[in-house]
Order: structure tokens, then sequence, then C-alpha cells
């Protein structure tokens, strides 16, 4: 029997978190191995040798290491799962899941980055309405995916959706989503928060990040 697949991860990280939820959707059981970046986990040798660019989440399974949080989901879906809903095959509809996975690593998770990293790692006790606009701006896209159906792709959930839905659970405890604005997004994430194991897997991981976020506003306004 094969061991199960390791994720070396850091508690309150959206790409994390999307990657639990992918193995959750799948019935996929994970062993997490926690990594802490402020002690610098990430610069060891042994993890440098796995990826170099000292990034998390990573999977190692069985030998076979896989970086960032898009390219594991796909992985996952790809190698467990029992039919092709989570992932399709046909190459249309593949790429349609991929373009959300792309509007993710490119303008949803970076805009959560740009609000939570200068009050983390850089001492801001703020985050500035220009960033919180600047967030909520990217809901529109989120919208407009939802447009013809209960998912960002249609009928069906996606891996698209866990990783989107990961970097929005975190962003909007910052920057609100406008229900008048965005009505099928507030509907989408009070959907997908209906799942069964979502709570677990975002929800808290979510609060962990806000709560930290929090205490440094406190920390580093003192300072």
């Amino acid at each position: 029997m094969s061991p199960k697949p390791e994720l070396y991860y850091t508690p309150g990280s959206p790409p994390c978190s999307s990657v639990m939820l992918c193995a959750a959707a799948l019935g996929l059981e994970l062993e997490l191995k926690a990594v802490n970046l402020k002690d610098g986990d990430h610069l060891t040798p042994e993890f440098l040798k796995m990826n170099p660019t000292h990034t998390i989440p990573v999977l190692n399974d069985d030998g076979v290491v896989v970086t960032d949080s898009h390219v594991i989901c796909s992985y996952l879906a790809d190698k467990y799962a029992v039919d092709d809903l989570l992932y399709p095959k046909d190459k249309i509809q593949r790429m349609q899941v991929d373009s959300r996975l792309f509007f993710d690593c490119g303008h949803l998770f970076p805009r959560v980055r740009i609000m939570v990293e200068p009050v983390i790692y850089f001492g801001e006790a703020t985050i500035s309405e220009e960033k919180i606009r600047y967030m909520q701006r990217a809901y529109d896209g989120l919208e407009k995916a939802l447009a013809n159906g209960d998912y960002l792709c249609g009928e069906h959930l996606t891996i698209a959706d866990l990783c989107c839905v990961a970097s929005v659970a975190s962003a909007e405890k910052f920057a609100p989503i406008d229900g008048d604005k965005y009505p099928k997004v507030k509907a989408w994430l009070q959907r997908l928060s209906e799942l069964p194991y979502y709570k677990k897997y975002n929800q808290e991981q979510a609060d962990i990040l806000y709560n930290l976020v929090q205490s440094k506003f406190e920390e580093n306004k003192k300072e």
C-alpha cells in the first residue's frame, strides 16, 4: 500500500487551503506537514531540494514532488478522481477550468497578498482603501464567470471553484463582497460553504489568516 501523499503547508494560507479542499473533495487523506515560514523552514536544504522556489504548498506523493497549488490540484484530480467532473478530460472544458485557475493565480490571490503581506511581514498597521477596492474589482470577473451556471465553469464543481474560493474566503474578510453588485458571487460563496468539508479546510483556515492579520495590526501600531 502506498503511503499517504504528504502536503507541506502553512495554516491560514489560501493556496494550501485549496489543496486541502481538493483532497477532501476526492476523499483523499493527506499527511499534513506544517511549514513555519517565520522560522525559515522553507529555506532549509531539504525543502529547497524539493522546491527550489521555496514556496508552499508542496506535495510529495510517494516521491513525485508537485509544487504550486493549482498544479497540485490538477495532479490530484487527474490521479485520484473516480470521474472527471472536478477536472474534465475534454480539452475545451479543461481549458475553461484552467483559465479560471489562472484568474486565481493572476488576479485573486495576488490581490489578497497585496493586502495582507505588508501587515504580516513589513510592519504596516492598516490596509489602504485603494488595496481594498483593487481586491473588490476582481470580484467582477467571478460575477461574469458565474453567468451561465452555479459554478465557475457551469453546473459542476471543479478545482477552479476550490482554488478561487480559497482566495475569496480570505479576501472577503478584508474586502467585503457587495451583494447588490455581485449577487452571483455571494450565492456561489454560500453554495460552496455548504460543502461538508468546507468549514474545516477553508473557513477555519481563513479565520487563522484573519486573526493573524488582526494581531499584527495591533502589534504594528505599537511600534
